[in-house]
């Protein structure tokens, strides 16, 4: 029963985050093979786009013990993502706690689990990503847990500092070493999914203008 606290991560420029937030989650899943959560991780009310840091955090079993201390240092900005180690049952995250993160300023909060006090969650505004609501709650145990270590949240390796995007259709998270290069591939997409509509909506066939009527032709069986 350990507690493993390493610091605070450096948080993702404003400018960065800013450039984020003009795309949909979608548009990454183009072409990330990895950092897309899986789809079992959902908002849990209706929300918009969001983007911030990872503070990442690892929970044990019916614990949250740690999570009540976690909430005292997180910054504006931060997005608290939480490994639940396998839990589907307990939700670590309600009204009371909820309220205490809106407060520090943080993004949302995503859980690799559960929630619960879903009306209360609606009330107060924090957007929350997880894979459903509970009555069964976790309790100040004290069997230990881990802030700022890498977790693995919707079958997605995440470090504290990693860049999340979050909205209606999933989440994302890109290493903070990724993260120019990941825009800079988002931007090209967003520019060519332009030009594809475009030429559909011209009439073109999009078999064409994506080349996949090329590929098929090329790798028609003979008849010969």
């Amino acid at each position: 029963m350990t507690y493993a606290l390493d610091p605070m991560p450096t948080p993702v420029s404003g400018p960065l985050l800013s450039r984020l937030a003009r795309f949909e989650t979608v548009l990454f899943g183009h072409f990330l093979d990895r950092g897309v959560l899986d789809p079992g991780v959902v908002p849990a009310l209706p929300v918009g786009t969001v983007t911030g840091t990872a503070v990442t955090l690892s929970l044990p079993g019916l614990d949250s013990t740690l999570l009540h201390h976690a909430t005292g240092l997180l910054r504006p900005g931060d997005i608290l993502v939480i490994d639940r180690r396998g839990d589907r049952s307990a939700a670590c995250l309600g009204g009371g706690v909820a309220r205490a993160i809106l407060n520090a300023g943080a993004a949302a909060v995503i859980i690799d689990g559960c929630h619960t006090d879903t009306d209360e969650l609606a009330a107060i505004g924090l957007p929350v990503f997880s894979r459903g609501a509970s009555v069964l709650t976790t309790r100040l145990q004290g069997q230990g847990g881990a802030l700022n270590r890498p977790v693995s949240v919707g079958g997605v390796p995440i470090l504290a500092g990693d860049a999340i995007l979050a909205d209606a259709l999933g989440v994302v998270a890109i290493h903070a070493t990724e993260l120019e290069h990941s825009l800079t591939r988002a931007d090209a997409l967003l520019a060519l999914t332009k030009r594809t509509i475009s030429g559909v909506e011209a009439g073109q066939r999009i078999g064409d203008l994506s080349g996949a009527s090329a590929i098929v032709d090329s790798h028609m069986l003979s008849e010969d």
